[in-house]
C-alpha cells in the first residue's frame, strides 16, 4: 500500500526520474539503504522502488504507529518500527534480520535522522549508524545503495518553511532523481569498515542523482 501510494502521489508533488548502475539489481533478502536528507525523501525513493517492480518493508521511527490508521498500515504491511535508545532498540534488528530470511527487501535510513539546514540544496550524506552494518554482517544479506536528491525541494528547513514547501509543491513540481547503484557485500573486517563502506557505496550513488539535477555539491565532489 506505502509504495503504490508513493508512486501515485510523488508524481503531483515533483518530476521522478530513476537511474541504475550496471549490475543493479533488488533480489529478494536484500537491504535497500539511501540517504536521507528530507521528510519527503522515503515517498520519492519508494516510488522510484515501485517503478523498478520493488516493494520493500520499511524500518521506520517508531512514533509513526502511534497515529491511529498510519500506525495500523505500518503493522499490517509488516514494516518495523525503531525504538531508538531504550531496552526495545534491539527488536528492530531482530525483526529486520526475519524480514530478510523471509525473502523480503529492506529500506533502512542508516544517517538516523535529516540534516537541520534552513536551505533546500543538497549535500552529501552525513555519518552512518552502525545498525546497517551490524544487520548486514548478521545476515550476510547484499546492501544496494540508493542516492536520491530534490526532495529537499518539496519540504525542508523549519516547521513553517515545510509547510509552504508542501503546499506549493505541485505548482513547483522540483526535479527529482534517484539513483540505484550495484549490490555491496561487507567485506567482514568489523563494523567501523562496513559502515565506512556502505556510507561510500551511498554517497557515490548519492552523487550521481545530485549530479543529474546540476547540485553545486555533487558537481564539486
Amino acid at each position: 500500500m506505502l509504495s503504490r501510494l508513493a508512486d501515485l502521489l510523488v508524481p503531483a508533488f515533483g518530476r521522478l526520474t530513476v537511474t541504475s548502475d550496471p549490475g543493479a539489481e533488488l533480489r529478494p533478502g536484500s537491504i535497500v539503504t539511501a540517504n536521507h536528507t528530507s521528510l519527503a525523501d522515503p515517498a520519492v525513493v519508494l516510488a522510484a522502488l515501485h517503478r523498478l517492480g520493488a516493494r520493500p518493508v520499511v524500518m521506520a521511527t517508531a512514533g509513526l504507529w502511534r497515529a491511529p490508521v498510519l500506525g495500523r498500515a505500518l503493522a499490517r504491511e509488516g514494516h518495523i518500527p525503531v525504538h531508538r535508545g531504550g531496552p526495545r532498540a534491539a527488536d528492530s534488528l531482530d525483526l529486520a534480520a526475519d524480514a530478510l530470511r523471509d525473502g523480503r527487501l529492506l529500506l533502512i535510513y542508516a544517517e538516523g535522522g535529516i540534516p537541520e539546514r534552513p536551505d533546500s540544496a543538497e549535500a552529501a550524506p552525513a555519518a552512518f549508524r552502525s545498525g546497517l552494518a551490524r544487520l548486514a554482517l548478521r545476515t550476510g544479506a547484499p546492501i544496494v545503495p540508493v542516492g536520491q536528491a530534490g526532495a529537499r525541494k518539496i519540504t525542508s528547513g523549519s516547521v513553517p518553511k515545510q509547510l509552504a514547501g508542501l503546499a506549493t509543491a505541485p505548482l513547483r513540481r522540483p526535479c527529482l532523481h534517484v539513483h540505484v547503484g550495484a549490490p555491496v557485500r561487507l567485506t567482514g573486517d568489523g563494523l567501523m569498515a562496513g559502515t565506512g563502506q556502505a556510507h561510500r557505496a551511498v554517497t557515490d550513488a548519492w552523487r550521481t542523482a545530485a549530479g543529474r539535477l546540476g547540485e553545486p555539491a555533487a558537481l564539486a565532489a
